[in-house]
């Protein structure tokens, strides 16, 4: 019988112990600031665990600048506290086996051209040649790693044509070969790493019920099984009809045109779920026009892929996002901030454009408010939108 109550007493401390905890608020934000002579930060804990950090005030030297630069663009964010130990020597360890293993391959490729037949001094200067020329490579991957994200794939696209146009046409000048070679191997691998940069997004947009990984792995078959196919086809044109350069020049631009086709089509048949200024704008100035929100599907088929900043006369012609140094003067912020009381946007109109900036916490809704307030015509498009609807609504 005291077992058994004892049983039931813990059970019943369990039980309170539970609606305690259902009762309790949520935590509060873990977040808190660190000084130090030259640098302030303000550390915070987002809702998915991640730590957020944030400069609050800077006044290192440059150099100090530099080396943070380095480790944030090199070393995982939060180093080293968000990585075990053990890291910082396994990096030095892997930085000099690829440092030895690069050196090893440059002697390796000099020695094969010498065993090829060639005489040492050609040999040494078409190694070093071909070296640089894929050292651009990896300038290139080096340079594009931070904007890739930014790039759109049409974009990569092009500059992937360009790079191969400048390693067809090689041949006719052989005494830049180092220079056109090269160029055309930067271009491409900033290319490829653009491109690579966007498949997650252009995947996700067509994603439905948490498919993403079956989806990215059927396209990237697809993908494989047609460029199979392509070097197959490859080999007969180089073998028929561009066995000489004059025949590359022909079937290099005609290859080349179907190529940025098919992107521009295949960008055009992805869905828009998200918007940009452009999309806004064209929405703006379609709400405007008509008085209709234009679809998703409208949009993709609306938009400029090539001019993405392009400006909207029937939207106010507003750019977004410049820095606000560019926009306002110190002395004139105070009293722009004044015209637009309880607003997380400030508009300056100019002859060409208007410029909208937001404040770091704005939301969608606050740039779509400021996008309407810009638009010159506002009052009277307002009073015929009002109008169509409310002839909408007497016919229904």
């Amino acid at each position: 019988m005291p077992t058994f109550q004892l049983l039931s007493m813990n059970i019943l401390e369990i039980i309170k112990m539970k609606k305690k905890e259902r009762n309790n608020p949520p935590p509060a934000t873990v977040h808190w600031v660190e000084t130090s002579d030259s640098l302030a930060r303000h550390f915070q804990f987002e809702p998915d665990g991640q730590l957020s950090v944030t400069i609050v005030n800077d006044t290192r030297p440059a150099s100090q600048k530099m080396v943070e630069s380095f480790l944030n663009k090199f070393f995982p964010s939060g180093y080293p506290y968000s990585v075990n130990e053990g890291y910082l020597r396994y990096t030095q360890f892997r930085a000099l086996q690829h440092f030895s293993s690069a050196t090893l391959s440059v002697l390796s490729t000099q020695s094969l051209l010498f065993a090829a037949g060639l005489r040492p001094t050609p040999a040494q200067a078409t190694a070093v040649s071909w070296i640089l020329k894929d050292g651009m490579q990896h300038v290139g991957k080096l340079i594009c790693s931070n904007l890739g994200a930014r790039m759109v794939m049409l974009a990569a696209d092009v500059l992937y044509d360009f790079g191969t146009g400048l390693e067809i046409i090689s041949p006719l000048c052989p005494h830049l070969f180092l220079e056109i070679a090269g160029l055309g191997n930067f271009a491409k691998c900033m290319a490829v790493v653009a491109a690579r940069a966007t498949k997650l997004p252009i995947y996700s947009a067509f994603a439905k019920e948490g498919n993403l990984s079956d989806l990215f792995a059927k396209g990237e078959a697809i993908s494989t099984l047609l460029n199979v196919l392509g070097i197959g086809a490859g080999i007969q044109l180089a073998s028929i009809v561009c066995s000489s350069t004059q025949g590359k020049l022909v079937a290099g631009p005609l290859l080349s045109l179907v190529h940025i086709y098919c992107v521009r089509e295949e960008m055009r048949a992805t869905p828009v779920n998200t918007l940009n200024p452009q999309r806004t704008a064209l929405i703006v100035a379609e709400f405007f026009k008509s008085g209709r929100i234009s679809s998703p599907a409208d949009l993709r088929y609306q938009e400029n892929l090539l001019f993405l900043g392009r400006l909207i006369e029937e939207a106010g012609r507003e750019k977004v996002g410049r820095p606000l140094r560019k926009v306002f003067k110190p002395s004139e912020l105070n009293k722009v901030k004044e015209k637009f009381p309880g607003e997380k946007f400030i508009l300056k109109r100019g002859e060409k454009w208007t410029d909208m900036i937001l404040e770091r916490n704005a939301t969608g809704e606050d740039a779509l408010r400021g996008w309407l307030v810009a638009v010159p015509r506002l009052k009277i498009l307002l009073k015929k939108t009002v109008k169509v609807l409310f002839e909408r609504l007497m016919r229904g």
